[in-house]
């Protein structure tokens, strides 16, 4: 549960500071006000980048080199200090004063989700947001994963620069065996992590949708052959591509929602509501894994849904146990738990509700 938070030349957010509630908070404020600059920054703290695919340089604010942001996290019987400073230097990650860790350091700390308006991509959108998805929650049910994972990153780098430099045949079996061990390993611990969270992904569908969802692990490479077989029958054409065609680096996580496959489906609010069930069942299955409550962000939740799919999403929401920030253009918008703590936000200038004031300034985020 992150208590306190700060953001310093942040796009549009001069000085920005929160001290958050445990369970709800709600964030409100016209289009273009600072509301979803707030949530980015937040997510950039626990993840080390933006959610909307910015650069640093579209992320300091105008006329200044760098953005800091800092957290007090509470978890596990006590309170680390976390932050992030990016600039001209390149990223900084500080915990508890450490800056070995990198990104991977805040994501322990700071374990987070986010909801917003283009979550409907990880139905629609290409294999690597479903691939990012199940490494995500990988990351948090299998401690080996990260390790695996970067291995297997480093291996696949060197048989791609080895097939670019048309290396001979007996110089790829060679890279071949480290590649097919490590990807062995990453799609074991993929398909281990799909079976631990298939039964909150299983209910979130019904929850949000009225219908169960499947999922299947597609490993990247045919199932009627193994990988070695599938690399050696591929060498010539990864040569003349320079890459590697086969391996866990081409899976992907089909989707099927009422006996059709879910990335045809015309509707975005249908999609919306498919991927949030699977980012609250992965929310679920990491609290469990890590017997904490875990960060939810949601960014302008309302959009594109219906007052019957919005009350089904804040009721799960609500249900999960998570710590959430969420935004809205006003109060009304939404179902706002009693105990919340609410936070009005125009040109970037962030008050409480009760004393909320208007600032000049025309500055958008």
């Amino acid at each position: 549960m992150i208590r306190l938070f700060r953001a310093t030349h942040f796009r549009c957010l001069e000085s920005a500071e929160l001290s958050l509630a445990p369970a709800f908070n709600l964030i409100i404020g016209p289009n273009a006000s600072g509301k979803t600059s707030l949530l980015e920054a937040l997510a950039y703290l626990g993840r080390g980048k933006s959610f909307r695919g910015a650069g640093t340089q579209n992320l300091v604010q105008h006329g200044h080199q760098q953005f800091v942001l800092f957290g007090q996290v509470d978890g596990a019987g006590r309170t680390r200090n976390i932050g992030v400073r990016n600039g001209p230097a390149g990223l900084e990650v500080r915990v508890d004063g450490d800056s070995d860790g990198g990104a991977a350091a805040l994501a322990q700390v700071l374990p987070l989700q986010v909801i917003d308006p283009e979550v409907h991509n990880l139905v629609a959108g290409g294999p690597d947001q479903r691939r990012r998805f199940l490494d995500w929650v990988a990351f948090h049910v299998e401690h080996e994963h990260l390790f695996v994972w970067r291995q297997f990153k480093r291996a696949l780098k060197q048989r791609n620069a080895a097939l670019r430099s048309r290396a001979s045949a007996g110089t790829m079996r060679s890279w071949n065996a480290e590649f097919v061990e490590l990807s062995q390993r990453l799609d074991e611990s993929r398909r281990r992590s799909l079976d631990v969270a298939l039964e909150s992904l299983q209910d979130f569908g019904i929850r949000l949708l009225g219908t169960e969802l499947a999922f299947e692990y597609q490993q990247g490479w045919s199932k009627e052959k193994s990988l070695d077989r599938a690399l050696e029958e591929g060498l010539g054409r990864d040569l003349q591509l320079g890459v590697t065609q086969h391996g866990p680096h081409r899976a992907d996580v089909k989707v099927s929602y009422d006996e059709r496959q879910a990335r045809k489906l015309v509707s975005r609010g249908q999609q919306k509501l498919l991927a949030s069930a699977m980012i609250l069942a992965a929310t679920e299955t990491a609290q469990t894994a890590l017997e904490r409550p875990l960060l939810l962000l949601l960014d302008d939740p309302a959009a594109e849904l219906d007052t019957d799919s919005l009350d089904r999403l804040m009721s799960a929401v609500s249900g999960l146990g998570s710590q959430v920030i969420a935004t809205s253009l006003d109060a009304e918008a939404l179902s706002v738990p009693s105990g919340a703590a609410v936070f009005h936000v125009e040109h970037g200038v962030l008050s409480t509700v009760q004393a909320a004031v208007k600032r000049p300034g025309n500055t958008a985020c």
